[in-house]
């Protein structure tokens, strides 16, 4: 029976754990998990996808945002949702950049210095409680910065201001198409 013991607390504990996952349509910090076509072209003239983004656009140089353009944006589309963040940052995913309601018929966004509205569209608050753009600013290491950009079928009901969280919960079963582009940056 003192063998079976430990092995029972393990099969009671994985069954805990298991009523403790994260309910079905419970709000996520991650991208939306729909399976939607990248079907978007997301570039910069600053750096191709997969490479370092350059000095200029972070906090270590002018802090201002890449130029950004795009096409291929499918019919349908009512909105434009804009975010970059960063999935290597050590508390969890950090928010640079949040833009959304952006209508169908922009083509990009040229550059902005930090904290400047694009203009277009309502700005979100990134993870620094700001509106605008946030260069990367890495505390170690290499990171990640994702730019993804959402076709939606609907305009947001959202008030300028709303964090990356929102923006997404909003975004669920709305996103017609997407498009990404990834650069990395490490302090020196």
């Amino acid at each position: 029976m003192r063998k079976r013991l430990p092995f029972l607390f393990l099969i009671v504990f994985l069954v805990f754990a298991a009523g403790c996952a994260v309910a079905p349509g419970a709000p996520t910090a991650a991208p939306p998990t729909e399976e939607v076509p990248m079907a978007i072209e997301l570039t910069s003239p600053a750096f191709q996808h997969g490479q370092p983004i350059p000095r200029r656009h972070t906090c270590d140089g002018e802090d201002v945002s890449p130029a950004l353009s795009w096409r291929n944006i499918p019919p349908g589309t009512k909105s434009l949702a804009l975010i970059m963040d960063d999935p290597d940052a050590p508390r969890g995913t950090w928010s640079h950049w949040v833009i959304f309601n952006i209508p169908p018929e922009v083509t990009g966004l040229p550059e902005l210095r930090a904290g400047a509205t694009a203009g277009v569209g309502l700005d979100g608050k990134n993870s620094w409680g700001r509106r605008g753009y946030g260069g990367p600013c890495p505390p170690q290491g290499t990171h990640r910065y994702f730019f993804r950009l959402y076709a939606l079928d609907t305009f947001l009901r959202l008030q300028a201001g709303a964090v990356r969280e929102e923006v997404l919960k909003a975004m669920e079963g709305h996103v017609l198409a997407q498009g990404e582009l990834m650069g990395t940056y490490s302090r020196r």
